[in-house]
């Protein structure tokens, strides 16, 4: 499992547990598609690398970076995307895109080829959360998946981890690597109602120890997401559920502690 861990990668050093938030110097990055690979039919790895990517620093599994698309009008907008894997040797870069709405970003990957240059910014920071806590939920939509995979992928040998994934179907489920002892339930929405994922976590009954939630969704359904996971009796700083998009919004992406 190749995760984002290197010498150029290492979390600070503080008490056992501490999460810890990281300001990183904000950097616009030329980068170029070297290729692109389909997880499943609705989600799209691409692959970009180039010098400018010497010194890029993610140290937290849901951190974003801004890519930088061409708008018709000739301007660019911009939207946050998990930086799921960097290689410091190859200075290499994947990003996976939840082919979920039309939008200048799916249609920007879904046409992209080896050669093709965008511009990437970020991230601005880290939350840093430490991979010893007893047992680490992670609950969300397409859209958390692929923080969610980067999460799995960096978690130690002897970890814990329960992992609620909300997709359309048995078609969207993607491979989800660890080293860790992980239990996955896939919730598919025509079985599930408009709080699955919610639900799903409210019936979760979490082993002893102390544990660490994280979840990202829509934005309605970030609610009661948030509710669920709170009612674990996780401490509010160790817990963390996002809104990722918006249905009906563009360009939205909420974060939120507790």
């Amino acid at each position: 499992m190749t995760d984002l861990s290197s010498p150029s990668v290492v979390p600070p050093s503080g008490p056992r547990r501490e999460i810890v938030r990281v300001r990183h110097e904000l950097k616009r990055r030329t980068l170029r598609v070297v290729r692109t690979h389909s997880l499943s039919p609705r989600m799209l790895r691409v692959t970009l690398a180039g010098p400018d990517l010497a010194g890029f620093t993610s140290l937290g599994f849901d951190d974003h970076v801004k890519l930088f698309f061409p708008a018709t009008d000739g301007n660019e907008v911009a939207r946050d995307y998990t930086p799921r894997r960097f290689d410091p040797q190859a200075l290499e870069l994947d990003i996976d895109f939840a082919l979920h709405q039309a939008g200048p970003a799916t249609a920007w990957a879904l046409q992209a080829q080896a050669g093709q240059e965008i511009v990437v910014g970020g991230p601005r920071g880290s939350f840093v959360v430490p991979p010893d806590f007893d047992w680490h939920l992670l609950a969300g939509d397409e859209t958390a998946l692929p923080a969610m995979g980067r999460r799995l992928s960096e978690l130690p040998e002897g970890a814990r981890a329960f992992v609620f994934a909300e997709v359309d179907g048995p078609q969207d489920r993607i491979t989800l690597e660890s080293r860790a002892a992980v239990e996955v339930r896939w919730l598919y929405r025509g079985e599930t109602g408009p709080d699955g994922l919610a639900d799903a976590v409210r019936g979760f009954t979490p082993p002893p120890g102390d544990g660490h939630g994280w979840g990202a969704c829509e934005a309605a359904a970030a609610r009661g997401l948030r509710e669920a996971v709170a009612a674990l009796g996780l401490p509010k700083a160790q817990m963390r559920v996002s809104a990722y998009w918006k249905r009906g919004a563009v360009a939205f992406h909420e974060e939120q502690a507790g």
